[in-house]
């Protein structure tokens, strides 16, 4: 990969620090999946705009891996890295830590990737870099 784009992959690498507070859980009281989903959309998007500077927009998610329920309670960060770079699109890898809030670790707790393509004035695919 070329200098320049592993430098803006770098600089785009996104991290969002939460809560995981009652009414983000389900009835396990873990955090519900769509809140999960809604937030890695979240920080990928922010990632993938970071990276290009363009209007982006999600056009797939590849293999969601829940790996650990998140508890009430805890802490979670999510990490969000460009991985693959095309003509118009870029792909975007999320993991999201949990940590205890009292304790000190952290372990990895589902991790998934998004896809965006950048977009002109028209909704068109424009080049992402």
């Amino acid at each position: 990969m070329r200098k320049d784009i592993e430098e803006k992959i770098e600089r785009s690498t996104t991290r969002i620090f939460k809560a995981v507070f009652p009414n983000t859980t389900n009835h396990y009281d873990t955090l519900f999946g769509g809140t999960a989903l809604q937030l890695m959309d979240e920080v990928s998007f922010i990632c993938a705009t970071r990276f290009s500077r363009k209007k982006v927009v999600t056009v797939s998610t590849d293999k969601i891996d829940f790996g650990k329920p998140i508890p009430q309670g805890t802490l979670v960060e999510l990490i969000a890295k460009v991985t693959h770079v095309g003509s118009t699109s870029c792909a975007v890898n999320v993991d999201i830590f949990m940590e205890k809030m009292y304790e000190e670790g952290r372990e990895l707790a589902v991790s998934g990737t998004f896809t965006y393509v950048a977009i002109d004035d028209h909704k068109r695919p424009t080049p992402i870099i």
